[in-house]
């Protein structure tokens, strides 16, 4: 028996039962991006594209969606991004004004590039600045919007690739705050870069950033909705129309896709993009397409590609919501050996929504199962892991779709004789 009981105690000892303190979770390993997904479900005339859910990041569709392409005036949601966190840090407020440069005021009044006509002389409010760069999708309010952020244009591109750093977002090419090629820029160009460069994220990319977006500031949606509006720049109007023709009222609605957001962009070599959302049963997505068809200003094709997408995943999807304190069957309850109790009860500590295949079921699972004690009450101890019979569950993360697990009860550590007694004898 003696020999036994030494036997024990050195197991306890070697498995750190003997120490408190729960074990530290190590995170599921980040996998590789996901390039494509499900592309031979639908044949979309793009360069790149990708759908995910708004919320969680889940990839419901991605094609090339990890190449870095050019992006032309989608830029400009990273520009709002940096003008709406400035005014909620109080550093700009929306009745600030801004006067651009002569540079910025000879860009804004070049009737080749989507504009409001701006004069150097002329100080305009952060708010009219704002509105313009997102529904005219205005060259040079972007501009004007950046130096009033920053001070200067190379300034502002450098806190946007930090932004986007911070994200993750680690192949993103920025030179501007507009989306133009660098030669249309003048005397603004950004120095020490060949006139042909242009701003470059991929489809993946662009969606962090539109999440991003409405996640920390969905009161954009407010701006990007609005269909038309008049700009006064002094004594001067201009009519301003959204170039996003899905929206209600213009040409590429459909009536079963209520989009409300959020920006196009078009070059010459980006061809015609446009990072699009829609709020459908209640499930917000975000979609992106890269590289349609442009023949001309009248084409619709990028509007006829994200149409497919967004009805793609409307019919080939369903949403599953598990509330916030769901006990989910098989998947509720993990293991602790040291413990008062043997096990401790989990519950899902978020709302999350999961987008599973037609005819596929959900399968949830947990990163662990035993846990160290003590376990305190609402901490977690591990992640839902969500996958179906359909396949994996991929997301924005890089990683498959998660939850945290908290503990619905506190359980103490058992005293050290229960420990040892558990060891020799098994867990009772």
């Amino acid at each position: 028996m003696l020999k036994k009981i030494k036997k024990a105690l050195l197991s306890l000892a070697a498995s750190g039962l003997l120490l408190t303190g729960i074990s530290t979770w190590q995170a599921a390993p980040v996998v590789a991006a996901t390039a494509n997904y499900q592309q031979h479900d639908l044949n979309l005339d793009v360069k790149a594209a990708i759908a995910v859910d708004a919320d969680s990041g889940q990839i419901l569709y991605a094609k090339n969606a990890t190449t870095p392409r050019q992006i032309a005036s989608m830029t400009k949601l990273v520009t709002v991004y940096l003008t709406l966190q400035a005014i909620k840090q109080g550093k700009l407020s929306w009745t600030s004004t801004a006067k651009p440069t002569a540079a910025i005021a000879k860009i804004s009044q070049n009737t080749e590039y989507s504009n409001v006509p701006l004069t150097s002389s002329h100080a305009y409010t952060i708010k009219e600045l704002y509105r313009a760069t997102l529904i005219e999708s205005a060259n040079g309010a972007a501009m004007t919007l950046a130096q009033a952020v920053s001070g200067d244009q190379v300034t502002f591109v450098k806190k946007m690739r930090k932004l986007l750093t911070s994200w993750g977002i680690k192949d993103a090419k920025i030179y501007n705050a507009c989306g133009l090629a660098n030669g249309n820029l003048g005397s603004a160009a950004y120095p020490g870069v060949g006139k042909d460069v242009e701003n470059e994220m991929s489809a993946t990319d662009m969606a962090i950033v539109c999440q991003k977006l409405l996640k920390d500031f969905p009161e954009v949606l407010q701006t990007t909705s609005i269909t038309s509006a008049t700009f006064s720049s002094g004594s001067t109007q201009s009519q301003m129309t959204n170039w996003n023709w899905m929206l209600k009222g213009l040409s590429s609605y459909y009536s079963d896709l209520p989009v409300d957001g959020l920006k196009t962009g078009t070059t010459d070599k980006a061809g015609a993009c446009f990072a699009g959302t829609v709020k459908k049963n209640g499930h917000r997505i975000i979609t992106v397409v890269l590289g349609a068809k442009h023949a001309n200003s009248q084409d619709p094709s990028r509007f006829v590609q994200t149409a497919k997408l967004m009805h793609y995943v409307c019919q080939n999807y369903t949403a599953v919501t598990l509330k916030k304190g769901s006990s989910i069957s098989g998947a509720n309850t993990v293991k602790v050996p040291e413990g008062k109790e043997t096990s401790s009860k989990v519950v899902l500590d978020k709302t999350v929504t999961i987008w599973a295949k037609q005819g596929s079921k959900l399968q949830t699972s947990l990163s662990k199962t035993t846990v160290s004690a003590p376990v305190k009450k609402g901490s977690k101890v591990a992640s839902y892991k969500f996958s179906a019979t359909s396949g994996k569950l991929p997301s924005l993360s890089g990683k498959t779709v998660t939850a945290p697990a908290v503990a619905t009860q506190d359980n103490q550590e058992a005293n050290f004789f229960v420990r040892l007694c558990r060891s020799i004898f098994g867990s009772k």
